[in-house]
Protein backbone atom coordinates (compact mmCIF):
# COMPACT_ATOMS: atom_id res chain seq x y z
CA UNK A 1 0.00 0.00 0.00
CA UNK A 2 1.46 3.29 -1.18
CA UNK A 3 0.28 6.80 0.41
CA UNK A 4 0.64 10.16 0.70
CA UNK A 5 0.21 12.88 3.26
CA UNK A 6 0.40 16.21 4.45
CA UNK A 7 1.93 15.91 8.08
CA UNK A 8 5.56 16.25 8.32
CA UNK A 9 6.81 12.30 9.14
CA UNK A 10 10.30 12.23 11.65
CA UNK A 11 13.01 11.45 10.08
CA UNK A 12 15.08 10.52 13.30
CA UNK A 13 15.01 7.28 15.23
CA UNK A 14 13.21 7.89 18.92
CA UNK A 15 16.66 6.60 20.15
CA UNK A 16 18.54 9.37 18.76
CA UNK A 17 20.66 11.00 21.27
CA UNK A 18 21.77 14.90 22.07
CA UNK A 19 24.78 16.36 20.37
CA UNK A 20 26.36 19.26 18.43
CA UNK A 21 25.89 20.33 15.46
CA UNK A 22 27.10 18.60 11.28
CA UNK A 23 30.29 18.25 11.10
CA UNK A 24 31.89 21.01 8.92
CA UNK A 25 33.41 20.34 5.56
CA UNK A 26 37.17 19.10 6.59
CA UNK A 27 35.74 16.27 8.61
CA UNK A 28 33.00 15.59 5.35
CA UNK A 29 36.02 14.80 3.39
CA UNK A 30 37.75 13.26 6.02
CA UNK A 31 35.10 10.84 6.26
CA UNK A 32 34.54 10.63 2.71
CA UNK A 33 37.95 9.45 2.23
CA UNK A 34 37.80 6.82 5.03
CA UNK A 35 34.80 5.16 3.19
CA UNK A 36 36.80 5.16 0.18
CA UNK A 37 39.45 3.08 1.61
CA UNK A 38 37.60 0.67 3.03
CA UNK A 39 36.01 0.23 0.30
CA UNK A 40 38.89 -0.11 -2.08
CA UNK A 41 40.14 -2.37 0.58
CA UNK A 42 36.92 -5.13 0.38
CA UNK A 43 37.25 -4.51 -3.74
CA UNK A 44 40.20 -5.86 -3.63
CA UNK A 45 40.29 -8.43 -0.99
CA UNK A 46 36.79 -9.62 0.03
CA UNK A 47 36.15 -12.67 -1.26
CA UNK A 48 35.43 -16.35 0.60
CA UNK A 49 37.76 -19.23 -0.88
CA UNK A 50 36.46 -20.49 -4.69
CA UNK A 51 33.31 -18.32 -4.46
CA UNK A 52 32.79 -15.44 -6.78
CA UNK A 53 33.84 -11.43 -5.27
CA UNK A 54 31.99 -8.70 -5.00
CA UNK A 55 31.18 -6.83 -8.25
CA UNK A 56 29.60 -3.71 -6.83
CA UNK A 57 29.60 -2.19 -3.53
CA UNK A 58 28.73 1.02 -2.39
CA UNK A 59 28.75 2.81 1.17
CA UNK A 60 26.28 4.99 2.08
CA UNK A 61 26.22 7.60 5.68
CA UNK A 62 23.35 9.92 6.36
CA UNK A 63 23.76 12.17 9.06
CA UNK A 64 20.61 13.69 10.62
CA UNK A 65 19.98 16.18 13.07
CA UNK A 66 16.84 17.85 13.97
CA UNK A 67 15.29 20.64 15.85
CA UNK A 68 11.37 20.43 17.03
CA UNK A 69 9.75 22.46 18.77
CA UNK A 70 5.46 21.53 19.66
CA UNK A 71 2.99 23.30 21.34
CA UNK A 72 -0.63 22.88 22.77
CA UNK A 73 -3.27 24.63 24.68
CA UNK A 74 -0.73 27.48 24.70
CA UNK A 75 2.13 25.35 26.32
CA UNK A 76 5.28 23.88 25.34
CA UNK A 77 4.69 20.23 25.34
CA UNK A 78 8.09 19.34 22.95
CA UNK A 79 11.67 20.80 22.60
CA UNK A 80 14.39 19.13 21.91
CA UNK A 81 16.97 18.63 19.42
CA UNK A 82 18.26 14.84 17.81
CA UNK A 83 21.55 13.61 16.32
CA UNK A 84 22.46 10.08 14.44
CA UNK A 85 24.55 8.68 11.76
CA UNK A 86 22.77 5.72 9.69
CA UNK A 87 25.03 3.40 7.51
CA UNK A 88 23.94 1.76 4.51
CA UNK A 89 26.19 -1.27 2.45
CA UNK A 90 25.15 -2.44 -1.06
CA UNK A 91 26.93 -5.50 -1.38
CA UNK A 92 26.42 -7.46 -4.95
CA UNK A 93 27.61 -10.63 -6.48
CA UNK A 94 27.41 -11.88 -9.98
CA UNK A 95 27.37 -8.93 -12.46
CA UNK A 96 25.10 -6.28 -13.82
CA UNK A 97 22.81 -8.90 -16.28
CA UNK A 98 22.35 -11.36 -13.30
CA UNK A 99 22.99 -10.67 -9.51
CA UNK A 100 22.29 -11.46 -5.98
CA UNK A 101 19.75 -8.81 -5.52
CA UNK A 102 16.45 -9.75 -3.79
CA UNK A 103 13.26 -7.63 -2.43
CA UNK A 104 13.83 -6.08 0.43
CA UNK A 105 13.26 -7.48 3.63
CA UNK A 106 14.08 -11.02 1.71
CA UNK A 107 17.87 -11.33 2.70
CA UNK A 108 18.75 -14.69 4.94
CA UNK A 109 15.00 -15.78 3.69
CA UNK A 110 16.01 -19.70 4.12
CA UNK A 111 19.01 -19.89 6.39
CA UNK A 112 19.69 -19.79 10.41
CA UNK A 113 23.24 -19.88 9.60
CA UNK A 114 25.41 -17.01 11.46
CA UNK A 115 24.97 -14.12 13.37
CA UNK A 116 23.76 -10.93 11.49
CA UNK A 117 25.34 -7.41 12.03
CA UNK A 118 23.48 -6.01 9.00
CA UNK A 119 20.63 -4.57 11.81
CA UNK A 120 23.75 -2.74 12.68
CA UNK A 121 23.22 0.50 10.51
CA UNK A 122 24.71 3.22 13.41
CA UNK A 123 27.56 5.31 12.53
CA UNK A 124 30.00 6.70 14.75
CA UNK A 125 28.70 10.23 16.19
CA UNK A 126 32.31 11.05 16.69
CA UNK A 127 34.49 12.07 13.93
CA UNK A 128 36.76 9.06 13.95
CA UNK A 129 37.93 7.41 10.63
CA UNK A 130 39.06 4.36 12.41
CA UNK A 131 35.61 3.64 13.89
CA UNK A 132 33.65 4.36 10.46
CA UNK A 133 35.49 2.12 8.70
CA UNK A 134 35.39 -0.68 11.47
CA UNK A 135 31.46 -0.17 11.31
CA UNK A 136 31.36 -0.38 7.38
CA UNK A 137 33.77 -3.50 7.78
CA UNK A 138 31.55 -5.57 9.90
CA UNK A 139 28.28 -4.74 7.99
CA UNK A 140 30.37 -5.23 4.57
CA UNK A 141 31.13 -9.20 5.84
CA UNK A 142 27.82 -9.72 6.62
CA UNK A 143 26.90 -7.97 3.20
CA UNK A 144 28.64 -10.30 1.57
CA UNK A 145 27.37 -13.27 3.06
CA UNK A 146 24.22 -12.60 2.59
CA UNK A 147 24.71 -11.46 -1.10
CA UNK A 148 26.56 -14.53 -2.27
CA UNK A 149 24.27 -17.18 -0.49
CA UNK A 150 21.28 -14.93 -2.25
CA UNK A 151 23.19 -15.40 -5.76
CA UNK A 152 23.71 -19.35 -4.88
CA UNK A 153 19.80 -19.69 -4.40
CA UNK A 154 18.87 -17.60 -6.76
CA UNK A 155 21.06 -19.78 -10.03
CA UNK A 156 19.43 -22.69 -8.28
CA UNK A 157 15.94 -20.91 -8.53
CA UNK A 158 16.70 -21.16 -12.69
CA UNK A 159 16.62 -24.28 -12.99
CA UNK A 160 13.06 -24.29 -11.89
CA UNK A 161 11.87 -21.26 -14.20
CA UNK A 162 11.10 -20.96 -18.16
CA UNK A 163 13.82 -18.83 -19.35
CA UNK A 164 12.64 -15.53 -20.24
CA UNK A 165 14.95 -14.08 -22.82
CA UNK A 166 12.98 -10.53 -21.93
CA UNK A 167 14.27 -10.62 -18.36
CA UNK A 168 15.75 -7.30 -17.81
CA UNK A 169 19.52 -6.99 -16.10
CA UNK A 170 19.52 -6.55 -12.16
CA UNK A 171 21.19 -3.79 -12.13
CA UNK A 172 22.26 -0.97 -14.51
CA UNK A 173 25.45 0.52 -15.10
CA UNK A 174 26.23 4.55 -14.41
CA UNK A 175 28.73 6.66 -14.90
CA UNK A 176 30.84 7.63 -11.99
CA UNK A 177 29.82 11.29 -10.48
CA UNK A 178 32.03 13.45 -7.82
CA UNK A 179 30.15 16.18 -6.24
CA UNK A 180 30.93 18.03 -2.97
CA UNK A 181 27.90 20.43 -1.95
CA UNK A 182 29.23 23.16 0.51
CA UNK A 183 27.66 23.34 3.96
CA UNK A 184 24.30 24.36 3.74
CA UNK A 185 23.61 26.29 7.10
CA UNK A 186 20.24 25.13 9.06
CA UNK A 187 19.72 27.81 12.31
CA UNK A 188 16.46 27.46 14.21
CA UNK A 189 15.34 30.46 15.99
CA UNK A 190 14.36 28.54 19.11
CA UNK A 191 12.99 31.40 21.34
CA UNK A 192 10.61 32.20 17.94
CA UNK A 193 9.46 29.16 17.52
CA UNK A 194 8.58 28.69 21.51
CA UNK A 195 7.20 31.88 21.45
CA UNK A 196 5.34 31.81 18.56
CA UNK A 197 3.87 27.69 19.02
CA UNK A 198 2.91 28.97 22.48
CA UNK A 199 0.72 32.15 21.22
CA UNK A 200 -0.83 30.23 18.34
CA UNK A 201 -1.81 27.54 19.89
CA UNK A 202 -3.83 29.05 22.63
CA UNK A 203 -5.70 30.46 19.75
CA UNK A 204 -7.74 27.28 20.39
CA UNK A 205 -8.42 27.60 24.23
CA UNK A 206 -11.51 29.87 22.36
CA UNK A 207 -12.97 27.26 20.98
CA UNK A 208 -13.82 24.00 23.52
CA UNK A 209 -15.98 22.34 20.48
CA UNK A 210 -11.76 22.09 19.09
CA UNK A 211 -10.49 19.46 21.99
CA UNK A 212 -7.49 19.01 20.53
CA UNK A 213 -4.60 21.10 18.67
CA UNK A 214 -1.19 21.72 18.26
CA UNK A 215 1.67 23.84 16.63
CA UNK A 216 4.80 22.02 15.46
CA UNK A 217 7.88 23.73 14.04
CA UNK A 218 10.46 21.34 12.88
CA UNK A 219 14.06 21.66 10.95
CA UNK A 220 15.59 18.70 9.57
CA UNK A 221 19.12 18.37 8.27
CA UNK A 222 20.86 15.56 6.18
CA UNK A 223 23.88 15.23 5.19
CA UNK A 224 25.15 12.48 2.99
CA UNK A 225 28.04 10.81 1.97
CA UNK A 226 28.30 8.43 -1.05
CA UNK A 227 30.73 6.39 -2.01
CA UNK A 228 31.09 3.71 -4.64
CA UNK A 229 33.18 1.25 -6.71
CA UNK A 230 32.07 2.56 -9.96
CA UNK A 231 33.80 5.86 -8.51
CA UNK A 232 31.00 7.73 -7.33
CA UNK A 233 32.04 10.01 -4.51
CA UNK A 234 29.37 12.90 -3.43
CA UNK A 235 28.63 14.73 -0.78
CA UNK A 236 24.96 16.55 -0.80
CA UNK A 237 23.12 18.48 1.84
CA UNK A 238 19.64 18.89 2.24
CA UNK A 239 17.59 20.77 4.35
CA UNK A 240 13.86 21.03 5.06
CA UNK A 241 11.73 23.33 8.05
CA UNK A 242 8.10 22.54 8.39
CA UNK A 243 5.21 24.52 10.32
CA UNK A 244 2.20 22.36 11.47
CA UNK A 245 -0.97 23.87 12.85
CA UNK A 246 -3.44 21.11 13.32
CA UNK A 247 -6.74 20.82 15.27
CA UNK A 248 -9.45 17.70 15.93
CA UNK A 249 -13.04 17.92 16.68
CA UNK A 250 -16.02 15.94 16.45
CA UNK A 251 -19.36 16.24 14.58
CA UNK A 252 -22.67 16.03 16.77
CA UNK A 253 -23.16 12.76 15.45
CA UNK A 254 -19.41 11.56 16.64
CA UNK A 255 -17.29 11.54 13.60
CA UNK A 256 -14.00 13.18 14.40
CA UNK A 257 -13.11 15.51 12.21
CA UNK A 258 -9.26 17.30 11.20
CA UNK A 259 -7.94 20.11 9.65
CA UNK A 260 -4.68 21.35 9.33
CA UNK A 261 -2.39 24.29 7.86
CA UNK A 262 0.93 22.82 6.63
CA UNK A 263 4.29 24.98 5.35
CA UNK A 264 7.44 23.56 3.99
CA UNK A 265 10.53 25.28 3.10
CA UNK A 266 14.36 24.65 2.30
CA UNK A 267 15.37 27.47 4.96
CA UNK A 268 14.47 28.82 8.03
CA UNK A 269 13.67 32.35 6.32
CA UNK A 270 11.18 30.50 3.78
CA UNK A 271 8.58 29.54 6.69
CA UNK A 272 5.32 31.80 6.72
CA UNK A 273 5.88 35.00 9.08
CA UNK A 274 4.02 35.42 12.39
CA UNK A 275 0.77 36.84 11.37
CA UNK A 276 0.13 34.56 8.54
CA UNK A 277 0.75 31.28 11.33
CA UNK A 278 -2.04 33.48 13.32
CA UNK A 279 -4.16 33.56 9.92
CA UNK A 280 -3.74 29.95 9.24
CA UNK A 281 -4.83 28.91 12.95
CA UNK A 282 -7.66 31.03 12.33
CA UNK A 283 -9.05 29.39 9.11
CA UNK A 284 -8.65 26.03 10.87
CA UNK A 285 -10.72 27.10 13.48
CA UNK A 286 -13.26 28.76 11.47
CA UNK A 287 -13.48 25.59 8.71
CA UNK A 288 -13.65 23.14 12.22
CA UNK A 289 -16.30 24.93 13.29
CA UNK A 290 -18.09 24.95 9.77
CA UNK A 291 -17.19 21.24 9.44
CA UNK A 292 -18.73 20.01 12.69
CA UNK A 293 -22.66 22.25 11.78
CA UNK A 294 -22.24 20.34 7.76
CA UNK A 295 -24.11 18.05 7.01
CA UNK A 296 -23.11 14.32 6.31
CA UNK A 297 -24.01 13.17 2.65
CA UNK A 298 -25.00 9.69 1.29
CA UNK A 299 -22.69 7.69 -0.86
CA UNK A 300 -22.20 9.75 -4.83
CA UNK A 301 -21.52 9.04 -7.93
CA UNK A 302 -21.40 11.82 -10.11
CA UNK A 303 -19.33 14.45 -11.78
CA UNK A 304 -16.60 16.67 -9.45
CA UNK A 305 -14.21 19.11 -9.70
CA UNK A 306 -11.07 18.84 -7.75
CA UNK A 307 -9.13 21.40 -6.85
CA UNK A 308 -5.47 21.97 -8.18
CA UNK A 309 -4.06 19.84 -5.01
CA UNK A 310 -6.48 17.40 -4.59
CA UNK A 311 -6.46 16.80 -8.30
CA UNK A 312 -2.10 16.22 -8.06
CA UNK A 313 -3.09 13.75 -5.24
CA UNK A 314 -5.46 12.08 -8.01
CA UNK A 315 -2.34 12.08 -9.77
CA UNK A 316 -0.02 10.56 -7.60
CA UNK A 317 -2.32 7.65 -6.25
CA UNK A 318 -3.55 6.70 -9.77
CA UNK A 319 -0.91 6.90 -12.42
CA UNK A 320 2.74 7.96 -10.80
CA UNK A 321 3.22 4.99 -8.48
CA UNK A 322 1.96 2.99 -11.32
CA UNK A 323 4.69 4.60 -13.16
CA UNK A 324 7.23 3.49 -10.97
CA UNK A 325 9.90 1.33 -12.67
CA UNK A 326 10.35 -1.16 -9.63
CA UNK A 327 6.40 -2.25 -10.59
CA UNK A 328 6.57 -3.22 -13.54
CA UNK A 329 8.65 -6.47 -13.36
CA UNK A 330 8.10 -7.37 -9.64
CA UNK A 331 6.33 -10.77 -9.02
CA UNK A 332 3.38 -9.36 -6.82
CA UNK A 333 3.21 -6.07 -8.65
CA UNK A 334 -0.35 -5.46 -10.91
CA UNK A 335 1.72 -3.89 -13.71
CA UNK A 336 -1.06 -1.51 -14.57
CA UNK A 337 1.48 0.28 -17.10
CA UNK A 338 3.96 -2.73 -18.56
CA UNK A 339 4.20 -3.17 -22.24
CA UNK A 340 2.17 0.02 -23.00
CA UNK A 341 5.19 2.46 -23.72
CA UNK A 342 3.98 4.19 -27.15
CA UNK A 343 0.00 3.91 -26.19
CA UNK A 344 -2.55 6.26 -25.43
CA UNK A 345 -3.31 5.40 -21.39
CA UNK A 346 -4.56 9.38 -21.19
CA UNK A 347 -6.55 12.01 -22.51
CA UNK A 348 -4.82 12.85 -25.30
CA UNK A 349 -4.54 16.94 -23.65
CA UNK A 350 -2.66 15.76 -20.44
CA UNK A 351 1.19 15.34 -19.79
CA UNK A 352 3.15 14.20 -17.41
CA UNK A 353 6.69 14.64 -16.10
CA UNK A 354 8.87 14.39 -12.82
CA UNK A 355 11.59 16.52 -11.71
CA UNK A 356 13.73 16.49 -8.96
CA UNK A 357 15.95 19.18 -10.31
CA UNK A 358 13.38 22.08 -9.55
CA UNK A 359 13.03 23.72 -6.41
CA UNK A 360 10.58 25.60 -6.72
CA UNK A 361 7.53 26.53 -8.91
CA UNK A 362 6.23 30.34 -8.92
CA UNK A 363 8.26 31.37 -5.49
CA UNK A 364 6.85 27.78 -3.75
CA UNK A 365 9.47 25.32 -2.62
CA UNK A 366 8.80 21.45 -4.06
CA UNK A 367 9.48 19.23 -1.28
CA UNK A 368 10.62 16.35 -4.12
CA UNK A 369 13.67 18.44 -4.97
CA UNK A 370 16.85 16.80 -4.84
CA UNK A 371 20.72 16.63 -6.68
CA UNK A 372 21.42 13.06 -6.29
CA UNK A 373 19.36 9.93 -5.49
CA UNK A 374 20.10 7.17 -2.75
CA UNK A 375 21.98 5.22 -5.90
CA UNK A 376 24.47 8.10 -6.76
CA UNK A 377 22.89 8.85 -9.51
CA UNK A 378 21.92 12.77 -10.16
CA UNK A 379 18.07 13.18 -10.49
CA UNK A 380 16.86 13.86 -13.92
CA UNK A 381 13.80 15.20 -14.92
CA UNK A 382 11.41 12.71 -17.00
CA UNK A 383 8.82 12.74 -19.54
CA UNK A 384 6.03 10.21 -18.29
CA UNK A 385 3.20 10.56 -20.41
CA UNK A 386 3.10 13.06 -23.89
CA UNK A 387 -0.21 13.95 -24.94
CA UNK A 388 -1.56 11.03 -23.40
CA UNK A 389 0.99 8.76 -24.55
CA UNK A 390 2.72 6.94 -22.48
CA UNK A 391 6.87 7.39 -22.95
CA UNK A 392 8.83 6.52 -19.74
CA UNK A 393 8.91 4.95 -16.09
CA UNK A 394 10.34 6.34 -13.18
CA UNK A 395 13.91 4.43 -12.88
CA UNK A 396 16.42 3.72 -10.32
CA UNK A 397 19.12 1.22 -10.67
CA UNK A 398 16.81 -1.59 -11.42
CA UNK A 399 16.42 -1.74 -15.01
CA UNK A 400 13.06 -2.18 -16.99
CA UNK A 401 12.36 -3.73 -20.46
CA UNK A 402 13.66 -1.22 -23.03
CA UNK A 403 14.98 0.77 -20.32
CA UNK A 404 18.57 0.60 -19.30
CA UNK A 405 19.47 3.24 -17.10
CA UNK A 406 18.64 4.84 -14.45
CA UNK A 407 17.12 8.67 -14.61
CA UNK A 408 17.72 9.07 -10.56
CA UNK A 409 14.79 8.30 -8.84
CA UNK A 410 16.02 5.81 -6.66
CA UNK A 411 14.83 6.71 -3.02
CA UNK A 412 14.46 5.70 0.10
CA UNK A 413 14.21 6.93 4.02
CA UNK A 414 17.27 6.28 6.15
CA UNK A 415 19.33 2.80 5.53
CA UNK A 416 15.93 1.40 3.53
CA UNK A 417 16.61 -0.29 0.12
CA UNK A 418 16.21 2.34 -2.74
CA UNK A 419 13.35 2.07 -4.92
CA UNK A 420 12.03 4.06 -7.84
CA UNK A 421 10.03 6.78 -6.81
CA UNK A 422 8.11 9.73 -7.68
CA UNK A 423 10.14 13.55 -6.75
CA UNK A 424 8.13 16.61 -8.00
CA UNK A 425 5.42 15.07 -10.06
CA UNK A 426 4.23 17.49 -12.96
CA UNK A 427 0.60 17.39 -14.55
CA UNK A 428 -0.22 19.73 -17.69
CA UNK A 429 -2.82 20.25 -19.74
CA UNK A 430 -3.85 21.89 -23.61
CA UNK A 431 -7.64 21.68 -22.27
CA UNK A 432 -8.11 24.22 -20.02
CA UNK A 433 -10.75 26.97 -18.96
CA UNK A 434 -11.20 29.34 -16.12
CA UNK A 435 -12.75 28.87 -13.04
CA UNK A 436 -15.97 29.84 -13.59
CA UNK A 437 -15.85 28.16 -17.10
CA UNK A 438 -15.05 24.74 -15.14
CA UNK A 439 -17.93 24.91 -12.56
CA UNK A 440 -20.44 25.90 -14.77
CA UNK A 441 -19.52 22.57 -16.90
CA UNK A 442 -19.94 20.69 -13.92
CA UNK A 443 -23.04 22.08 -13.67
CA UNK A 444 -24.08 21.05 -17.43
CA UNK A 445 -22.94 17.76 -16.91
CA UNK A 446 -24.87 16.74 -13.89
CA UNK A 447 -27.56 18.17 -15.63
CA UNK A 448 -26.89 15.77 -18.35
CA UNK A 449 -26.88 12.59 -15.64
CA UNK A 450 -30.25 13.75 -13.84
CA UNK A 451 -28.24 14.52 -10.71
CA UNK A 452 -29.13 17.69 -8.22
CA UNK A 453 -25.94 18.67 -7.79
CA UNK A 454 -22.60 18.22 -8.36
CA UNK A 455 -19.67 18.60 -5.98
CA UNK A 456 -15.88 20.70 -5.81
CA UNK A 457 -13.44 19.11 -3.51
CA UNK A 458 -11.44 22.08 -2.74
CA UNK A 459 -9.10 20.25 0.12
CA UNK A 460 -7.74 17.16 0.52
CA UNK A 461 -5.78 15.44 3.57
CA UNK A 462 -3.86 12.50 1.25
CA UNK A 463 -4.51 9.22 -0.05
CA UNK A 464 -3.32 5.75 -0.53
CA UNK A 465 -3.58 3.41 -3.41
CA UNK A 466 -2.79 -0.48 -3.91
CA UNK A 467 -0.46 -1.29 -6.69
CA UNK A 468 0.13 -5.08 -6.03
CA UNK A 469 -1.43 -8.13 -8.02
CA UNK A 470 -3.14 -9.25 -4.94
CA UNK A 471 -6.63 -7.58 -3.93
CA UNK A 472 -8.13 -4.73 -6.07
CA UNK A 473 -6.23 -2.19 -8.15
CA UNK A 474 -7.63 0.59 -6.15
CA UNK A 475 -7.09 4.20 -4.81
CA UNK A 476 -8.62 6.28 -2.10
CA UNK A 477 -8.51 9.91 -1.56
CA UNK A 478 -9.64 11.33 2.06
CA UNK A 479 -11.18 15.05 0.71
CA UNK A 480 -11.41 17.32 3.89
CA UNK A 481 -13.68 20.13 2.39
CA UNK A 482 -16.32 19.55 0.09
CA UNK A 483 -19.14 21.56 -1.12
CA UNK A 484 -22.06 20.18 -2.88
CA UNK A 485 -23.06 22.49 -5.96
CA UNK A 486 -26.79 23.12 -6.36
CA UNK A 487 -27.79 22.51 -10.44
CA UNK A 488 -30.62 25.01 -10.40
CA UNK A 489 -29.03 28.17 -8.38
CA UNK A 490 -25.41 26.90 -8.78
CA UNK A 491 -24.82 27.98 -4.19
CA UNK A 492 -22.22 25.92 -2.73
CA UNK A 493 -23.09 24.27 0.73
CA UNK A 494 -20.27 22.60 2.76
CA UNK A 495 -20.60 18.56 3.69
CA UNK A 496 -18.62 15.74 5.14
CA UNK A 497 -18.33 12.17 5.30
CA UNK A 498 -17.02 10.90 2.34
CA UNK A 499 -14.11 9.25 0.39
CA UNK A 500 -13.07 9.36 -3.08
CA UNK A 501 -13.17 5.96 -4.02
CA UNK A 502 -12.14 4.37 -7.49
CA UNK A 503 -10.24 2.03 -10.20
CA UNK A 504 -7.43 4.47 -11.07
CA UNK A 505 -7.39 4.01 -15.03
CA UNK A 506 -11.26 5.00 -15.47
CA UNK A 507 -10.84 7.76 -13.23
CA UNK A 508 -8.53 9.82 -14.94
CA UNK A 509 -9.71 8.60 -18.07
CA UNK A 510 -13.00 10.50 -17.20
CA UNK A 511 -11.26 13.79 -17.09
CA UNK A 512 -13.58 16.24 -18.94
CA UNK A 513 -11.07 19.45 -18.80
CA UNK A 514 -8.98 21.38 -16.63
CA UNK A 515 -8.67 24.44 -15.01
CA UNK A 516 -5.81 27.55 -15.93
CA UNK A 517 -4.17 27.49 -12.37
CA UNK A 518 -1.75 25.20 -11.35
CA UNK A 519 -1.44 24.45 -7.18
CA UNK A 520 1.30 22.87 -5.45
CA UNK A 521 0.88 19.58 -3.15
CA UNK A 522 3.84 19.41 -0.58
CA UNK A 523 4.09 16.29 1.67
CA UNK A 524 5.46 12.89 2.22
CA UNK A 525 4.86 9.73 0.30
CA UNK A 526 5.13 6.53 1.96
CA UNK A 527 6.29 3.12 0.51
CA UNK A 528 8.39 -0.08 0.78
CA UNK A 529 11.50 2.11 1.13
CA UNK A 530 9.81 4.79 3.56
CA UNK A 531 8.68 8.14 3.51
CA UNK A 532 9.92 10.58 1.25
CA UNK A 533 9.06 14.19 0.87
CA UNK A 534 7.26 14.69 -2.92
CA UNK A 535 5.18 17.02 -4.28
CA UNK A 536 2.37 16.79 -6.97
CA UNK A 537 1.63 20.00 -9.52
CA UNK A 538 -1.80 19.66 -11.03
CA UNK A 539 -4.12 21.91 -12.42
CA UNK A 540 -8.02 21.75 -11.19
CA UNK A 541 -9.76 18.55 -13.16
CA UNK A 542 -13.62 18.23 -13.49
CA UNK A 543 -13.93 13.92 -13.98
CA UNK A 544 -17.26 13.09 -15.62
CA UNK A 545 -18.06 10.97 -12.77
CA UNK A 546 -16.46 10.03 -9.47
CA UNK A 547 -17.37 7.82 -6.65
CA UNK A 548 -17.30 8.85 -3.06
CA UNK A 549 -18.18 6.38 -0.28
CA UNK A 550 -19.64 6.87 3.00
CA UNK A 551 -16.31 7.99 5.57
CA UNK A 552 -16.23 5.67 8.79
CA UNK A 553 -18.24 6.78 10.96
CA UNK A 554 -17.14 7.62 14.25
CA UNK A 555 -19.86 6.67 17.98
CA UNK A 556 -17.28 8.06 20.42
CA UNK A 557 -18.47 10.69 22.58
CA UNK A 558 -16.51 14.27 22.92
CA UNK A 559 -15.24 14.71 26.29
CA UNK A 560 -18.34 14.34 29.16
CA UNK A 561 -16.84 17.60 30.79
CA UNK A 562 -16.25 21.14 29.08
CA UNK A 563 -12.22 22.00 28.93
CA UNK A 564 -10.65 23.80 31.61
CA UNK A 565 -9.97 26.98 28.60
CA UNK A 566 -13.70 27.52 29.06
CA UNK A 567 -13.41 28.12 33.15
CA UNK A 568 -10.95 30.54 32.62
CA UNK A 569 -13.87 33.02 30.59
CA UNK A 570 -15.98 32.04 33.36
CA UNK A 571 -14.59 31.18 36.39
CA UNK A 572 -16.63 29.72 39.06
CA UNK A 573 -17.30 31.56 42.48
CA UNK A 574 -14.98 30.33 45.26
CA UNK A 575 -17.01 29.41 48.24
CA UNK A 576 -17.08 31.28 51.41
Amino acid sequence: MNSLTRPVLPLLAASAVLLAATPAQDSRLTLLDAMSSELSRNQQQLKLQSHEPPYFMSYQLKDYAQEVVAARYGAVFLDDGYRERRLYVDTRVGDYAFDSSVEEGLEFSFSTKGTSYTSRKEGPLDDSPLALRTALWLITDEKYKSALFQFLKKKGEDVYSVEDPKRPASFTKEKASSFVQPPVANPFNRERWVKLSREVSAQFNAHPEIFDSEVRVTSDKVTRLFVSTEGTRLVTEETLYGLHVTAVTRAPDGQLLDDSRDFYAPTEAGLPDDERVRAAAVKVIEELLALRQAPAIDPYSGPAILAPEASGVLFHETVGHRLEGDRQDGDNEGKTFKGQIGKLVLPAFLSIHDDPSQRALAGEPLNGYYLYDEEGVKGQRVTLVEKGVLRNYLLGRRPVDGFLNSNGHGRSQGTLKPVARMANLMVESTRQVSDAKLKQMLIDEAKRQNKPYGLIIRDITGGNTNTSSYGYQAFKGVPRMVYRVDVKTGKESLVRGVEIVGTPLSAVNRIMATGEKRGIFNGFCGAESGNVPVSTVAPAALLQEIELQRAVEGKDRPPILPSPTTLQASPAREKP
